[in-house]
């Protein structure tokens, strides 16, 4: 019962099993009521038919019902005495007496007997359910189940009882049954269909549903086999095969490809970031050990500056690799509220020894707040500010100002310098990505600072752009989302 298609096979079988013997009990009780409803309307025809004999006098040697064998008839007076059978009626059950032999008893048809009430009112008076004198009664009769033995044959029957009263004031109750042997014969048949077809269409149903689910269940397993094939291999650059559906199974295939393709992504870009971070730090570290070598060989030669610059750059490169590493495994920013207006005054201030002066435009008491993390954002000013020293001709100004929209702060930093190519203002943001201009021109960067501050401001809800300025250099707009 592990698999898929047995379970499916089994709960298909069991909800039609469960189905199919409720409706097989439905059809037979209704069946049986409408067959058993025939045989009440044959017993009480047969029954009125000799109740309305009774009541016009008919003495009871005269009544003859009609069909006998199918319609026994016993007829009983107040006194539950038999006053009249059918003939060859042998023995009976389930009427209101048992008797099948006629007893002496007041005749029908005989002269009516004086009535005694001063008023004139008729034995009705004294029992108002019964009939009058040489009627039938008109309310329903009363049915039963019995047994009847005619001519050596015993077999089940429906009765019905009706009431009458002969012109003599006698009130007879009259039986007259309808045989069940129909109604048994039919419910027997269809109970016997149904027992012998039911495990049938059960063998079909659970067949059908494991052909129907192994079928949709086989682009599954290709799709298994494939994954299993690609954790064997680590060849993520293969994918799982999608069938030509447009159903779940094609969607959980695209999707699993997606994931791969994702995934081979991410693991090309760790790898990547490996390789450039080793690249990176072996060129420091091989410095440094050149000059401590020749410091050792020759104290008179040691380049001091050079060793405390090499190991300042090793210092820088191993904190933004840490803050990488970091923002991967999805460090969240603190919750804390930031004040941009006050940062990058503050940022600048600190920044004497550049080359080049940076004009703050950031009013004072601005509603320029955001939430996050103080020394995350200042990082990405810093880093941004870093840019533009590098690239700026003569001029670098940064300015904070709320969105058009209201629902964010922006942050714009421009230079004069010779901007950013529009085919390359995507690829800048990438890891250990400089252009050849940076290259030439970088005094220690790795290429690492634009990647960190667009990952901060993705962590933050934001985002950063490089555009056009209007000196002619690059403008760098960070935008951050304002507290709701």
């Amino acid at each position: 019962m592990r698999s898929v298609r047995a379970r499916a096979a089994l709960g298909a079988t069991l909800v039609v099993a469960v189905a199919l013997i409720g409706a097989g009990l439905a059809v037979l009780l209704v069946l049986r009521d409408n067959l058993i409803g025939q045989a009440d309307l044959q017993a009480e025809v047969a029954a009125r038919e000799v109740a309305g004999a009774l009541a016009t006098g008919t003495p009871y040697a005269d009544v003859e019902p009609d069909d006998e064998e199918d319609h026994p008839v016993q007829v009983i007076d107040e006194e539950d005495r038999v006053v009249l059978v059918s003939k060859d009626l042998r023995a009976v059950t389930g009427t209101g007496a048992t008797g099948v032999t006629p007893v002496p008893s007041a005749s029908a048809g005989a002269t009516p007997a004086p009535d005694d009430d001063d008023d004139g009112d008729d034995d009705q008076d004294d029992d108002r359910s019964r009939p009058g004198r040489g009627e039938v009664s008109s309310d329903d009769p009363d049915f039963s189940d019995g047994t009847a033995t005619v001519d050596r044959t015993t077999a089940d029957y429906r009765f019905a009882a009706v009431e009458a009263t002969t012109p003599d004031g006698v009130t007879l109750t009259v039986y007259a049954g309808a045989p069940l042997a129909a109604e048994q014969e039919a419910v027997n048949t269809v109970r016997g269909a149904m027992l012998t077809g039911l495990p049938v269409l059960l063998v079909v149903v659970a067949g059908v549903t494991w052909l129907v689910t192994r079928r949709a269940l086989r682009p599954v397993e290709g799709i298994r086999q494939e994954m299993a094939a690609i954790t064997a291999s680590e060849d993520l650059a293969r994918r799982v095969p999608e069938p030509g559906s447009r159903d779940e199974i094609a969607a959980l295939a695209r999707t699993t490809n997606e994931t791969l393709t994702v995934l081979e992504a991410s693991v090309e870009r760790q790898r990547r970031f490996v390789a450039d971070a080793s690249h990176e730090l072996r060129s420091p570290i091989a410095s440094l050990r050149t000059q401590l070598e020749v410091a050792e060989a020759h104290p008179e030669l040691l380049d001091l500056p050079g060793a405390v610059a090499d190991t300042v750059r090793l210092q820088v490169l191993a904190a933004d690799l840490l803050l990488l590493a970091r923002l991967d495994a999805g460090e969240k920013p603190g919750g804390g509220t930031v004040e941009l207006g006050a940062l990058v005054r503050e940022e600048v201030s600190q920044r004497t020894g550049d080359r080049i002066a940076v004009a703050v435009e950031a009013p004072e008491g601005g509603a320029f707040e955001v939430n996050g993390s103080r020394g995350q954002l200042s990082r990405v000013i810093g880093n941004l500010l870093d840019n533009a020293q590098r690239h700026a001709d003569g001029s670098v100004a940064v300015s904070v100002s709320v969105a058009a929209d209201g629902r964010g702060v922006r942050v714009e930093v421009r230079d004069d310098g010779a901007g950013v190519p529009e085919d390359e203002r995507e690829r800048i943001f990438e890891r250990f990505v400089r252009l050849d201009d940076a290259r030439s021109r970088d005094d220690g960067g790795a290429g690492l600072g634009l990647a960190i501050a667009r990952d901060v401001a993705s962590r933050h809800g934001g985002t950063l752009t490089v555009h056009r300025a209007a000196e002619g250099g690059a403008a760098f707009r960070l935008w951050l989302p304002r507290p709701a």
